[in-house]
């Protein structure tokens, strides 16, 4: 029997953001075929240094895993950007690209490290964008998005490096609507989530050897 295991964060552990609608774990259930199960692994407020924690549960029947993780990440290095990155306060560091480049190699390897460890069971495992949130100032939205483009970068790399799937969740999570406040998602983007995740790991693997980057979360019934 298919057995789906989401890890990662918030994005997958959303029930107390949904105000007493469905979470993105029964989302999936919900529209998985007949015979799949699905676990919820996904804590919360985690980083990527979590998710090794979070594979020492992982079932014994598993066969699919799917990651969201890093936003967190994010959250905790804003204010070495300079600036307000999720309602963080930030610093007026002068010295911005240097800063930038520390971000970006300790992101990278400890995002490496959470791969690493959903990849060593040997199972298929796709992993996910960090997405944009949805915050009502305009500018504060710009200088987010922009500021996630360095996680979201590395995210790409890595997934491109093992031939892993991934789920842009930019493009998924694309409307306010999608939102239960600017980073968390509601049970209108959880039903997207869910979708394009069933999407994914219940077609035939014809893409065995290569990237695939998917946004589209249209599932037939």
């Amino acid at each position: 029997m298919p057995h789906l295991v989401l890890l990662g964060d918030s994005i997958f552990d959303n029930a107390a953001y949904t105000s007493g609608g469905p979470e993105v774990i029964s989302q999936v259930r919900e529209h998985l075929p007949d015979g799949w199960t699905a676990s919820l692994l996904a804590i919360d407020g985690s980083t990527t240094n979590d998710i090794s924690k979070q594979m020492r549960r992982l079932p014994g029947d598993a066969t699919h895993l799917v990651l969201s993780v890093g936003g967190n990440n994010a959250l905790t290095q804003a204010s070495q950007l300079g600036i307000s990155l999720f309602g963080i306060p930030g610093t007026s560091s002068g010295n911005s690209l240097v800063s930038l480049a520390d971000i970006f190699e300790e992101f990278e390897m400890s995002y490496h490290k959470a791969i690493d460890a959903c990849l060593r069971p040997g199972l298929p495992l796709s992993v996910c964008t960090i997405y944009n949130g949805n915050f009502p100032d305009r500018t504060y939205q710009r200088i987010a998005s922009v500021a996630l483009t360095i996680f979201n970068d590395v995210i790409l790399r890595v997934a491109i490096e093992h031939d892993l799937s991934v789920i842009d969740l930019r493009s998924v999570c694309n409307d306010p609507r999608d939102y239960a406040n600017p980073i968390e998602p509601s049970s209108v983007g959880g039903e997207k989530i869910a979708r394009v995740i069933v999407a994914l790991v219940t077609v035939p693997d014809t893409f065995a050897h290569a990237t695939r980057i998917v946004s589209n979360p249209r599932l037939k019934r």
